[in-house]
């Protein structure tokens, strides 16, 4: 009777950890953010892009079989300074003409606790790619799962900011990538569509 009675207790436990779990596979571009941070000559300096676009899966309570590739448009840089964003697009620094986009493609996501993750992947920029590793966070709102998190990087290993760029006392060699991204599951855009019941 003891065995019977943890036997449906495990198996109760089990369906609400199932019934709570929620794959979320639906970027809500519009409400999303990738911005990046560094130092010019010292000083503190901000930009974003504008443009981007995202494929991926990721369920919270299964982050092993998650699965993301982002893609940012570099031409859509803003740095708040239009001549830095004429600059940003030669050769000398993303060579927008050759090399239009940014890429991640995610090789792995380990739980750190908590609503505390870690995503490891290959960066590729300018033509060169690194692996790199950036922990997030995940907050829920409503059918929505908010993902926030920072990936530092080194220009120089991309080749960004080349010849007389390449002088760090003018331009730091570390940039810090900070993304908020907001996602839902494709059933929810159904359900708001009124498609489905």
């Amino acid at each position: 009777m003891k065995g019977l009675l943890l036997t449906a207790v495990f198996m109760l436990l089990a369906g609400v950890g199932a019934a709570g779990a929620v794959e979320y596979d639906r970027l809500i571009v519009e409400s999303s953010r990738i911005a990046f941070g560094y130092r010019q000559m010292g000083v503190p300096m901000e930009g974003r892009f504008t443009r981007f676009q995202a494929q991926f899966v990721f369920d919270p309570q299964r982050p092993q079989q998650a699965r993301a590739v982002i893609e940012v448009d570099l031409a859509s840089i803003d740095t708040g300074i239009a001549e830095a964003n004429d600059t940003a697009q030669t050769r000398a620094f993303f060579d927008t003409r050759n090399h239009p986009r940014a890429r991640f493609v995610a090789q792995s996501i380990r739980a750190l606790g908590g609503d505390r993750f870690e995503v490891t992947g290959e960066l590729t920029i300018k033509g060169r790619s690194h692996v790199v590793s950036a922990p997030f966070a995940v907050k829920r709102e409503g059918d929505r799962l908010l993902v926030s998190g920072a990936l530092p990087i080194r220009r120089l290993q991309f080749g960004v900011g080349e010849g007389a760029w390449a002088d760090l006392s003018a331009l730091a060699d570390e940039v810090e990538i900070r993304f908020q991204l907001v996602a839902a599951p494709a059933a929810a855009a159904v359900n708001r569509k009124g498609n489905t019941k």
